[in-house]
């Protein structure tokens, strides 16, 4: 009798084509073999998605109708009923779900040791049950809110957990994208997560304050409105992206938040303080605004012995921004790759009420420094004005290793050399480097 090859495949390569199919071609495979009736029916990994399973119906958008719901619905609902074993990972994209079937499946899922739960939810209004607080062995927890049109008429709340709840003592990944979940919530939730080592926030408006307290995290992914930005156990982060910007009543509004003003000592310091083995750093949008405030050193007091890749946004209207800047280059002697955007918006300033201490003009900023390790630069939004070229003459003159610098104008406006583009190019390519190898690319346009 020939070989049946299918049925005689191994159990573990079974499970890796299995893990690649999408579910329902998963589940289609029980008509290959015998062997294979109930191998889908063991998937520890199960995806789910509304969307993809409609383009599937090969149905119009238009044409969608309460039919094909109730089939996505049934299709999981078939799915965990007939699962044997362990879950270890559910993932969810729905957008057109109830929020009884959500509930139903979170309840499943609770009572099941489930390891990874991945949401990403478009519905009117939903409130994550407190069952998710009993999945003690989630090691990822992933909870998103869709952006799409009218996308503010949507709410995703995480509520407080119930008293018994001690944290998720396994967790180590965490994402909150657009979930309203009170402050101390998200305060307990974080310091109540003792292996926790990654941790993305974005756009969670009702987190004003932003207390991080997770010694064991490695990634941080900030992007919001904050009041406060406090680090304060995080020695073990190596790569972190802080993404902060401000409540504003119209384009005009370019006011500094009070709630931003130390009382003491520095921002600066504050921060990186906190971030003594930090390898890769972003600071976008208004941080660097964040970080001037207060007293600024020349240097940080503990350079960052390990930063290798820092990304920035300078507003090149703020002095104290580029010193600020100029004071993060100081201290990291061990930089390789240096993103700068030129930020092309007014400064922010301090309001009438408030005294504002300018710690130097863009004439009296001084650009002493070396940046011995510094071989890659990329350099967009550049406008032309002279703090921005006099900053790129400080980078060429500064980096004996330097082997390109790479130069990307906006598209618009034009760039500020009174004959636009061919002028700036020209000056840029009279600047003297100290690096005899480095190369100055321009981009067009």
């Amino acid at each position: 009798m020939e070989l049946d090859r299918i049925s005689s495949l191994p159990n573990d390569v079974t499970e890796k084509i299995l893990s690649r199919l999408p579910l329902r071609e998963a589940v289609r495979t029980s008509v290959l073999s015998s062997k294979w009736r109930y191998k889908s029916a063991m998937l520890q990994d199960l995806g789910f998605d509304e969307y993809g399973w409609r383009e599937s119906q090969n149905r119009e958008v238009d044409d969608y109708d309460d039919q094909i719901q109730t089939t996505f619905v049934n299709m999981v609902d078939h799915v965990l009923l007939l699962h044997i074993g362990p879950i270890r990972k559910f993932e969810l994209f729905a957008d057109e779900v109830a929020t009884r079937d959500l509930d139903r499946w979170l309840t499943h899922l609770s009572r099941n040791s489930i390891k990874e739960l991945v949401l990403c939810l478009w519905v009117e209004e939903y409130h994550i049950p407190l069952c998710v607080f009993s999945c003690q062995d989630l090691v990822l927890l992933d909870l998103t809110k869709y952006f799409l049109m009218d996308s503010n008429l949507t709410e995703v709340w995480l509520p407080k957990p119930p008293s018994t709840f001690k944290g998720f003592r396994s967790l180590k990944s965490l994402q909150l994208v657009g979930i309203t979940v009170a402050q101390n919530v998200f305060e307990n939730l974080i310091c109540c997560s003792p292996l926790l080592e990654r941790l993305i926030l974005q756009h969670c408006d009702s987190v004003t304050t932003l207390n991080i307290d997770a010694p064991n995290l490695k990634f941080l992914n900030i992007l919001g409105v904050f009041d406060v930005v406090n680090l304060k156990s995080t020695l073990n982060l190596t790569d972190a992206s802080i993404f902060v910007t401000i409540n504003s009543d119209g384009p005009h509004d370019r006011w500094v938040p009070v709630s931003w003003v130390p009382s003491s000592s520095s921002n600066l310091l504050k921060i990186f303080d906190h971030l003594p083995n930090i390898q890769r750093l972003a600071i976008k949008s208004h941080f660097l605004k964040y970080l001037s405030l207060g007293a600024l050193p020349e240097k940080l007091p503990k350079p960052c012995e390990y930063l290798n890749v820092l990304s920035i946004d300078i507003c090149f209207d703020d002095p104290d921004a580029i010193l600020t800047a100029l004071c993060i280059l100081r201290s990291s002697p061990a930089l390789q790759e240096l993103e700068i955007l030129m930020d092309r918006r007014k400064k922010l300033t301090r309001r009438s009420s408030v005294v504002e201490e300018q710690k130097s003009s863009c004439l009296d900023v001084s650009y002493n420094c070396t940046l011995s390790q510094l071989r890659l630069v990329q350099i967009t939004e550049i406008s032309g004005v002279k703090a921005e070229l006099d900053f790129i003459r400080f980078l060429l003159l500064s980096s004996p290793l330097l082997e390109r610098m790479t130069i990307t104008p906006p598209k618009f406006p034009k760039p500020a050399s009174e004959d636009g583009f061919p002028k700036l190019v020209k000056e840029l390519l009279q600047f003297k480097r100290e690096s005899k190898h480095a190369e100055i690319i321009l981009l067009d346009p």
